[in-house]
Protein backbone atom coordinates (compact mmCIF):
# COMPACT_ATOMS: atom_id res chain seq x y z
CA UNK A 1 0.00 0.00 0.00
CA UNK A 2 1.54 3.59 -0.89
CA UNK A 3 0.52 6.83 -1.46
CA UNK A 4 1.69 10.45 -0.76
CA UNK A 5 0.83 10.55 3.11
CA UNK A 6 1.36 7.42 3.83
CA UNK A 7 5.03 6.70 2.48
CA UNK A 8 5.82 9.28 -0.63
CA UNK A 9 4.29 6.74 -3.03
CA UNK A 10 6.82 4.01 -1.78
CA UNK A 11 10.04 6.48 -1.85
CA UNK A 12 10.40 6.54 1.92
CA UNK A 13 10.47 2.69 2.09
CA UNK A 14 13.77 3.00 -0.84
CA UNK A 15 14.99 5.80 0.60
CA UNK A 16 15.55 4.12 3.99
CA UNK A 17 16.89 1.16 2.38
CA UNK A 18 19.37 2.04 0.15
CA UNK A 19 20.82 -1.32 -0.52
CA UNK A 20 17.68 -3.18 -1.57
CA UNK A 21 18.13 -6.05 -4.30
CA UNK A 22 14.61 -6.04 -5.36
CA UNK A 23 12.93 -3.26 -7.33
CA UNK A 24 10.16 -0.92 -5.87
CA UNK A 25 7.38 -0.73 -8.42
CA UNK A 26 4.44 1.25 -8.17
CA UNK A 27 3.41 1.02 -11.57
CA UNK A 28 2.55 4.50 -11.99
CA UNK A 29 3.60 4.82 -15.77
CA UNK A 30 1.47 2.00 -16.96
CA UNK A 31 -1.49 3.53 -14.97
CA UNK A 32 -1.07 6.95 -16.62
CA UNK A 33 -0.48 4.82 -20.34
CA UNK A 34 -3.12 3.01 -19.68
CA UNK A 35 -5.34 6.11 -19.02
CA UNK A 36 -4.08 8.09 -22.23
CA UNK A 37 -5.05 5.02 -24.38
CA UNK A 38 -8.55 4.68 -22.88
CA UNK A 39 -9.96 7.81 -23.72
CA UNK A 40 -10.96 8.46 -27.35
CA UNK A 41 -9.14 9.58 -30.24
CA UNK A 42 -10.00 12.88 -31.44
CA UNK A 43 -10.90 14.12 -27.65
CA UNK A 44 -9.88 17.99 -26.88
CA UNK A 45 -11.01 18.48 -23.56
CA UNK A 46 -11.09 16.51 -20.61
CA UNK A 47 -12.79 17.17 -16.98
CA UNK A 48 -10.40 16.06 -13.98
CA UNK A 49 -12.42 15.02 -10.95
CA UNK A 50 -11.20 13.58 -7.45
CA UNK A 51 -8.47 13.52 -5.25
CA UNK A 52 -5.24 14.41 -6.79
CA UNK A 53 -2.69 11.69 -6.58
CA UNK A 54 0.54 10.55 -8.71
CA UNK A 55 -1.27 9.28 -11.34
CA UNK A 56 -3.83 11.88 -11.95
CA UNK A 57 -1.09 15.20 -12.13
CA UNK A 58 0.99 12.45 -14.84
CA UNK A 59 -1.74 12.02 -16.72
CA UNK A 60 -2.26 16.15 -16.85
CA UNK A 61 0.61 16.78 -17.77
CA UNK A 62 0.81 14.44 -20.58
CA UNK A 63 -2.68 15.27 -21.97
CA UNK A 64 -1.44 19.09 -21.63
CA UNK A 65 1.65 17.79 -23.78
CA UNK A 66 -0.51 16.50 -26.22
CA UNK A 67 -2.35 19.61 -26.31
CA UNK A 68 -5.42 18.35 -24.89
CA UNK A 69 -7.42 21.30 -23.01
CA UNK A 70 -7.34 19.58 -18.51
CA UNK A 71 -10.42 21.18 -17.03
CA UNK A 72 -10.80 21.44 -12.93
CA UNK A 73 -13.54 22.45 -11.19
CA UNK A 74 -11.61 23.62 -7.64
CA UNK A 75 -9.67 26.48 -7.27
CA UNK A 76 -7.16 24.60 -4.94
CA UNK A 77 -6.98 21.99 -7.24
CA UNK A 78 -5.80 24.28 -10.34
CA UNK A 79 -3.28 26.53 -8.37
CA UNK A 80 -1.63 22.78 -7.07
CA UNK A 81 -1.85 21.49 -11.33
CA UNK A 82 -0.62 24.32 -11.99
CA UNK A 83 2.32 24.62 -9.60
CA UNK A 84 3.35 21.22 -10.21
CA UNK A 85 2.93 21.19 -14.13
CA UNK A 86 4.50 24.54 -14.16
CA UNK A 87 1.23 25.38 -17.38
CA UNK A 88 0.78 28.68 -17.83
CA UNK A 89 -1.30 28.22 -20.85
CA UNK A 90 -5.20 27.24 -21.58
CA UNK A 91 -4.53 23.96 -22.01
CA UNK A 92 -4.91 23.86 -17.68
CA UNK A 93 -8.58 25.63 -17.02
CA UNK A 94 -10.50 26.20 -14.31
CA UNK A 95 -13.88 25.64 -15.56
CA UNK A 96 -17.25 26.87 -14.62
CA UNK A 97 -19.32 24.08 -15.59
CA UNK A 98 -19.63 20.57 -16.12
CA UNK A 99 -19.76 20.39 -19.95
CA UNK A 100 -17.08 18.46 -20.56
CA UNK A 101 -18.09 14.89 -21.88
CA UNK A 102 -14.85 12.62 -20.84
CA UNK A 103 -14.43 13.20 -17.05
CA UNK A 104 -10.97 11.59 -15.66
CA UNK A 105 -12.20 10.70 -11.67
CA UNK A 106 -10.61 9.10 -8.77
CA UNK A 107 -11.62 8.92 -5.13
CA UNK A 108 -13.36 12.03 -3.55
CA UNK A 109 -15.39 12.20 -6.60
CA UNK A 110 -19.06 13.05 -4.96
CA UNK A 111 -21.94 11.45 -6.00
CA UNK A 112 -23.43 14.87 -6.56
CA UNK A 113 -20.80 15.73 -9.11
CA UNK A 114 -21.38 12.20 -10.38
CA UNK A 115 -25.16 13.00 -11.55
CA UNK A 116 -24.39 16.65 -12.98
CA UNK A 117 -22.43 15.20 -15.70
CA UNK A 118 -24.22 15.32 -19.11
CA UNK A 119 -25.77 12.51 -20.94
CA UNK A 120 -23.19 10.24 -22.24
CA UNK A 121 -20.07 11.30 -20.72
CA UNK A 122 -17.37 8.53 -20.08
CA UNK A 123 -15.97 8.35 -17.08
CA UNK A 124 -12.35 7.08 -16.85
CA UNK A 125 -10.85 6.08 -13.69
CA UNK A 126 -7.03 7.17 -12.24
CA UNK A 127 -7.62 5.66 -9.23
CA UNK A 128 -6.63 1.60 -8.34
CA UNK A 129 -10.91 1.29 -6.88
CA UNK A 130 -13.67 2.11 -9.06
CA UNK A 131 -16.52 4.29 -8.93
CA UNK A 132 -20.27 3.57 -8.12
CA UNK A 133 -21.80 3.29 -11.09
CA UNK A 134 -25.04 5.86 -10.81
CA UNK A 135 -25.81 6.51 -14.23
CA UNK A 136 -27.43 4.65 -17.03
CA UNK A 137 -27.19 7.11 -19.38
CA UNK A 138 -23.25 7.55 -19.22
CA UNK A 139 -20.01 4.87 -19.73
CA UNK A 140 -17.71 3.78 -17.05
CA UNK A 141 -14.34 2.62 -18.15
CA UNK A 142 -13.11 0.12 -16.22
CA UNK A 143 -9.63 1.20 -13.55
CA UNK A 144 -6.65 0.95 -15.29
CA UNK A 145 -6.09 -2.55 -16.70
CA UNK A 146 -5.15 -4.96 -19.42
CA UNK A 147 -6.28 -8.36 -20.77
CA UNK A 148 -3.47 -10.67 -19.73
CA UNK A 149 -1.88 -12.77 -22.88
CA UNK A 150 -3.30 -16.27 -23.42
CA UNK A 151 0.50 -18.05 -22.45
CA UNK A 152 -0.23 -16.49 -19.10
CA UNK A 153 -2.02 -19.85 -17.46
CA UNK A 154 -3.91 -20.13 -14.01
CA UNK A 155 -5.18 -16.48 -14.36
CA UNK A 156 -9.20 -16.04 -13.56
CA UNK A 157 -9.64 -12.73 -12.18
CA UNK A 158 -7.03 -10.31 -10.96
CA UNK A 159 -9.90 -7.72 -9.14
CA UNK A 160 -13.81 -8.60 -8.43
CA UNK A 161 -14.21 -5.21 -10.46
CA UNK A 162 -12.89 -6.93 -13.67
CA UNK A 163 -13.71 -9.20 -16.01
CA UNK A 164 -11.41 -12.58 -16.20
CA UNK A 165 -8.30 -12.83 -17.36
CA UNK A 166 -7.74 -8.67 -16.72
CA UNK A 167 -5.32 -7.51 -14.64
CA UNK A 168 -4.50 -4.12 -13.32
CA UNK A 169 -2.15 -2.16 -14.76
CA UNK A 170 -0.11 -1.79 -11.30
CA UNK A 171 0.15 -5.61 -11.05
CA UNK A 172 1.33 -6.10 -14.68
CA UNK A 173 3.70 -3.35 -14.58
CA UNK A 174 5.96 -5.39 -11.88
CA UNK A 175 6.07 -8.21 -14.40
CA UNK A 176 6.88 -5.72 -17.36
CA UNK A 177 9.05 -4.37 -14.80
CA UNK A 178 11.24 -7.50 -13.91
CA UNK A 179 10.69 -9.01 -17.67
CA UNK A 180 12.72 -6.53 -19.18
CA UNK A 181 15.42 -6.50 -16.38
CA UNK A 182 15.34 -2.74 -15.64
CA UNK A 183 17.60 -1.15 -13.10
CA UNK A 184 15.58 1.48 -11.29
CA UNK A 185 12.84 1.78 -8.90
CA UNK A 186 9.69 3.23 -9.57
CA UNK A 187 8.13 4.81 -6.96
CA UNK A 188 8.36 8.22 -4.52
CA UNK A 189 7.92 10.52 -7.49
CA UNK A 190 9.76 8.99 -9.73
CA UNK A 191 8.41 7.44 -13.12
CA UNK A 192 9.63 5.81 -15.99
CA UNK A 193 9.18 6.98 -19.12
CA UNK A 194 5.41 6.19 -20.01
CA UNK A 195 5.65 5.16 -24.12
CA UNK A 196 8.54 2.70 -23.33
CA UNK A 197 6.81 0.91 -20.87
CA UNK A 198 3.45 0.78 -22.60
CA UNK A 199 5.41 -0.50 -25.73
CA UNK A 200 7.63 -3.19 -23.66
CA UNK A 201 3.81 -4.15 -22.05
CA UNK A 202 2.42 -4.56 -25.51
CA UNK A 203 5.45 -6.30 -26.74
CA UNK A 204 5.04 -9.27 -24.07
CA UNK A 205 1.44 -9.89 -25.18
CA UNK A 206 -0.85 -7.75 -22.83
CA UNK A 207 -3.98 -6.00 -24.49
CA UNK A 208 -6.17 -2.83 -24.15
CA UNK A 209 -8.72 -3.03 -22.57
CA UNK A 210 -11.88 -2.05 -24.58
CA UNK A 211 -15.82 -0.66 -23.41
CA UNK A 212 -18.48 0.12 -25.80
CA UNK A 213 -19.67 3.82 -25.85
CA UNK A 214 -23.01 3.46 -27.47
CA UNK A 215 -26.03 2.25 -25.46
CA UNK A 216 -28.02 -1.06 -26.72
CA UNK A 217 -31.84 -0.49 -27.09
CA UNK A 218 -34.22 -2.83 -25.28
Amino acid sequence: MQGEELNRYGGLYVHRYPELKMKVVDGSSLAVAVILNSIPKGTTEVLLRGNLTKVAYATAFALCQKGIQVATLNQTEYLKLTKSLNVTDSRLVLARSYAQKIWLVGDGLSEEEQLRAPKGTLFVPFSQFPQKKLRKDCFYHYTPAMKTPPSLENVHACENWLPRRVMSAWRIAGIVHALEGWKEHECGYNMSNIDKVWQATLQHGFQPLMISTTHTKN
